[in-house]
This record gives structure tokens, C-alpha cells and sequence, in this order.
């Protein structure tokens, strides 16, 4: 992927683009099934549409712009996954945690000041 975190109707778009027509639905179902087996990752931040990326290998973290949206990875806070360990698992085997930090972008915050 170019970008690391599109949506759907970006990554129909892009194909449009590139080798013509495609319908939303076969995009949605070939993410899904990539999604599935582990080739790219869904996240789905509060009040946005579902984004995928390419970067499975690692548990990683995601911080998001409050104004433009603009997503990008960050790296776990502490040690290895799931890298963060809950006060009481209620007898679940952790493997992943999963981290949103929101807030502006630096190119957010400085068009407020202009």
C-alpha cells in the first residue's frame, strides 16, 4: 500500500484509478479475506470508517488527528506484545493490545495558529 492506512472506498478508487471498474462490495471482500488470513491489518478507530494496513508484523499502535483524520503507526510503549498487560485478564490469553492515542497534527495545529 502506498499510504499505510486506507479505507475501502480509497483502496476502490486507487484500483478504479489503475485498472478500471470496481465495485465497493469486491473491495470490501477481498480486504476482508486479507484481513483474515493475515496479510493486512483492519483497524476501525471511534467514529471512522475501517482502515487497513499492510504493517502485520509487529503490535503496534495507531494516534489520530481530531481535525483531518490523518492516521499514523506508533510503536508499543513497553516491552514486547501485547505490551500491555491487563490489571485482570478474566482468564484470557492475551496476544494483542490495541492503543489509539487522538489528539492534532502538528499540520493541524499550526493552521490554527495562522
Amino acid at each position: 500500500m502506498r499510504q499505510p492506512h486506507l479505507t475501502a472506498d480509497s483502496v476502490a478508487e486507487t484500483v478504479r484509478a489503475e485498472l478500471g471498474s470496481i465495485s465497493l462490495q469486491a473491495v470490501y471482500d477481498v480486504l476482508g479475506v486479507l484481513a483474515e488470513v493475515g496479510l493486512i491489518r483492519r483497524i476501525q478507530p471511534a467514529g471512522s470508517p475501517a482502515r487497513f494496513e499492510a504493517r502485520v508484523s509487529d503490535n503496534h499502535h495507531h494516534v489520530i488527528c481530531r481535525s483531518c483524520g490523518r492516521t499514523a503507526d506508533v510503536d508499543c510503549a513497553v516491552g514486547s506484545a501485547p505490551c500491555l498487560t491487563a490489571i485482570d485478564d478474566k482468564g484470557y490469553e492475551i496476544d494483542e493490545a490495541e492503543v489509539i492515542y487522538w489528539g492534532r497534527c502538528a499540520e493541524c495545529r499550526t493552521q490554527v495558529r495562522a
